[in-house]
């Protein structure tokens, strides 16, 4: 909004140039939503504790450290979305039409999330949304975003996966296996942010890596001049993306801050099903699908180690983990929860680097 009103002034007032400029907005769009998560913390903290009683219900068969958290609230991600929402509404271009997909699936993302956690609150167990609903309303979400992602796509890239490394490769699907295969990269990563978001402070940092790594893809590939030196394939509007991930930024980081050990509230799938919406979409908008795959390396780990145990457990009748997702698993080893984030956080920060390193390898 700011960009439209404040930019035409600035042929009159030099200063208001600045809303020209996407890295400025992205600076800004960070502050606020740092600034208004701090602000509203205390308030929705307290809020959700008057509301929720006993807060989230914790699983009998987990970590016993884990029965500790008892009266711990939820829908923490509150705490996220609103400054974020803000953010984008008052420092986004508004007339792009990537900005209202990622804010469409980011919206009805969180609501689906808000619902499954209103259900585990109010029926006390941890099962909320039946599966089956929450996958066929993330699906037809994912499926309305890739539709009009299509849309607003260069013909020459409309419906197509590019494949990293090869900077001439270009896969076309066809409008229906590119709205299929978006479908499974936006929906998968709402899901696997949801599986890792487990213990205090874990998911936080992966998804500021993520952010930080997608909104730079997304301001190189939106930008000719970088995207032509790097080999990369252009998307026109694709570089008002930054300024969504800063915003996704500064909010995760004035989360932590209430997130850290011990949690005085939980991020709930209001949180983690939007946010990983979020970057699914990004990546299906910016052409980095299967790039999103080595930057949240640790939320496929995660995944991976809850269908190997399912797998394992129906076919053979065994476990092949203590536990799944895989950082409970570690619990039960032994480590502490604090030794079990931090570590994880430096295999995300890893994996985001490698993620990175294919921009420059073609």
């Amino acid at each position: 909004m700011l960009h439209l009103l404040l930019s035409p002034l600035g042929k009159e007032f030099i200063f208001f140039n600045l809303f020209r400029y996407i890295t400025f907005r992205t600076g800004g769009a960070i502050l606020t939503t740092l600034l208004l998560a701090f602000w509203l913390g205390p308030k929705l903290i307290r809020w959700l504790k008057s509301k929720q009683g006993e807060g989230q219900p914790i699983r009998e068969d987990g970590p016993q450290t884990h029965l500790a958290k008892k009266g711990t609230p939820t829908m923490g991600g509150i705490i996220i979305m609103i400054p974020f929402f803000i953010a984008a509404l008052l420092w986004a271009d508004l007339s792009n039409t990537y900005v209202w997909i990622v804010l469409f699936v980011t919206l009805a993302f969180g609501l689906v999330g808000f619902a499954d956690d209103y259900l585990k609150l109010t029926k006390r167990n941890t099962k909320g949304v039946s599966g089956k609903v929450r996958l066929a309303v993330q699906g037809t979400v994912a499926a309305i975003g890739a539709y009009f992602i299509s849309a607003q796509a260069t013909p020459e890239l409309a419906n197509t996966l590019a494949v990293p490394f090869f900077k001439e490769v270009l896969i076309q699907l066809g409008l229906i296996l590119f709205i299929a295969f978006s479908v499974l990269v936006i929906v998968g990563a709402a899901n696997a942010v949801n599986l890792t978001d487990g213990l205090d402070g874990l998911v936080t940092v992966p998804l500021i890596l993520s952010a930080g790594s997608f909104g730079l893809i997304a301001y190189l590939v939106g930008n000719i001049d970088f995207a032509k030196y790097l080999q990369l394939h252009h998307i026109p509007g694709a570089g008002e993306m930054l300024v969504l991930c800063g915003a996704l930024i500064g909010a995760c980081l004035g989360f932590l801050w209430f997130n850290a050990p011990p949690a005085k509230v939980f991020m709930g799938d209001t949180g983690s099903l939007a946010l990983g919406g979020a970057i699914g979409s990004i990546a299906v908008i910016t052409k980095h699908e299967i790039v999103l795959a080595i930057v949240g390396g640790l939320f496929v780990i995660e995944t991976l180690s809850v269908m190997l145990q399912v797998a394992s457990f129906k076919l053979t009748g065994k476990r092949i983990f203590k536990m799944a997702p895989l950082h409970h698993h570690f619990e039960k080893c032994g480590w502490s929860e604090p030794t079990v984030v931090i570590r994880f956080w430096i295999i995300a920060f890893i994996f985001a680097l490698i993620g990175l390193a294919t921009l420059k390898l073609r």
